[in-house]
């Protein structure tokens, strides 16, 4: 393996958004040992670097799920935007269907009310832990604005409007599963989106060349290499691509059966270090191969 390629949300990240000592540590006996790391997100960049400069971690960013790609040096390489009439079409739709949106941006991140935000979360998350008080889900919601700060507008049009905003990602979210399937079906047939999601009440919509394994792609061929130099680690629909893309693709525990299906590796979840154990795994078996030929 030249490359290894990781996912942060389910996948790098612990429940609470940080990166393990185990995960510190596993990269760095990779990259120790010459293989370079990156990270390949549906999070916007600076919402990406976050928990990574927490760790010392310094490498580049396929963020927005392939929308947009970094250096190191924060030199965009990268920059795959939705066309406009496809946007509107997206945006339209959703929210017939009543759904949260978000626009992301070049501009930064654009939505329609951030009190609905918060009533989705608190929905969805009182159903799923009956539990956990509205207060605590209000508390837990309105930390996704602390690292990615959001404009509230009236209109998507009037954003989608603009000549120099353009659009990498529409995320939206929904309380129920009609919602999502009903706007899936809508738009499954228009040419010029690709359909993912980063959990099982979000839809994620990008221009079908803005997908991880394209944009790792496209990186590794700058540098000579091929994807079958590469390790990939994810645990949900907007990994696929590069799961299935990879020369090694990872599942992480956590993953649903159909995204370890992908896989020929599934490690442990992201709760047990799951990316140390596979980077772990993956450097022993490199070493065995290099002690047979010695």
């Amino acid at each position: 393996m030249k490359l290894i390629a990781s996912d942060l949300d389910g996948t790098l990240l612990q429940e609470d958004g940080t990166i393990s000592e185990a995960n510190q540590k596993a990269i760095q006996a990779a990259i120790d040992k010459g293989i370079e790391f990156i990270v390949a997100t549906g999070r916007s960049y600076d919402a990406a670097r976050i928990p990574l400069e927490k760790a010392g971690i310094d490498c580049s960013v396929i963020s927005l799920n392939g929308a947009v790609s970094y250096t190191k040096e924060k030199e965009i390489i990268r920059s795959i935007p939705l066309e406009k009439d496809v946007a509107k079409q997206i945006t339209d739709v959703c929210d017939q269907e009543g759904m949260y949106i978000e626009l992301f941006t070049n501009k930064g991140i654009y939505s329609g009310s951030r009190e609905y935000f918060l009533e989705v979360m608190v929905d969805i998350m009182t159903s799923a832990n009956p539990n956990i008080s509205e207060k605590d889900v209000r508390e837990q919601a309105e930390r996704r604005f602390q690292f990615e700060p959001v404009e509230f507008i009236n209109d998507y049009h009037a954003v989608l409007d603009s000549t120099d905003i353009n659009v990498y990602k529409i995320l939206v979210f929904a309380t129920e599963p009609e919602q999502l399937s009903n706007a899936s079906e809508k738009l499954r047939s228009e040419e010029g989106v690709v359909i993912t999601s980063s959990g099982e009440i979000n839809l994620e919509f990008n221009h079908p060349e803005a997908q991880k394994g394209l944009a790792v792609e496209q990186y590794v061929q700058q540098k000579q290499w091929t994807m079958e130099d590469v390790m990939s680690i994810g645990d949900n629909w907007n990994d696929a691509s590069m799961l299935q893309m990879a020369g090694r693709g990872v599942a992480m525990g956590n993953a649903a059966d159909e995204i370890k299906a992908l896989c020929s590796y599934t490690t442990l979840t992201n709760r047990e270090d799951g990316v140390a154990v596979a980077l772990e795994e993956m450097l022993k078996e490199q070493q065995k191969i290099i002690d047979a030929s010695l």
